[in-house]
This record gives C-alpha cells, sequence and structure tokens, in this order.
C-alpha cells in the first residue's frame, strides 16, 4: 500500500465535511470541499478573522521599538 492510496482512505474531518459549508469533503482539497472553500478559509486567516488564543499577555504597545 503506498502512502497516497493510504492518506486517501483516511478520514478527511471528524465528519468527513467541509469546515465551511458541510458539503463532503474532496481529498484533493481536504479538508475542504472545493478550491473556493479552501481560498474562503485562507482569506480568514489573512484578514486575521481567525485568532489562536495563548496564556501569555503581549505587550506590543509597551514595548520601544527602536
Amino acid at each position: 500500500m503506498t502512502d497516497e492510496k493510504r492518506v486517501e482512505s483516511l478520514p478527511l474531518t471528524k465528519t468527513g465535511l467541509c469546515p465551511n459549508c458541510n458539503k463532503p469533503s474532496d481529498v484533493k482539497y481536504r479538508p475542504f470541499c472545493s478550491k473556493r472553500c479552501a481560498d474562503v478559509d485562507l482569506g480568514q486567516w489573512l484578514n486575521e478573522g481567525y485568532c489562536i488564543e495563548s496564556e501569555e499577555e503581549n505587550n506590543f504597545d509597551e514595548e520601544d521599538v527602536t
């Protein structure tokens, strides 16, 4: 069994559905169903629509960057 075949048999998401529109996922765009849904998700990251919480405080405004 090649790695490529093994990857295709793995579930794409826990539900097998696109996280954006809930259509069935496509192996080519996993875990999304299409290029459009993948691009929508990328746009969210690039426009800071998503964030990853951290326990550290960021003091970027208070630091003197010279």
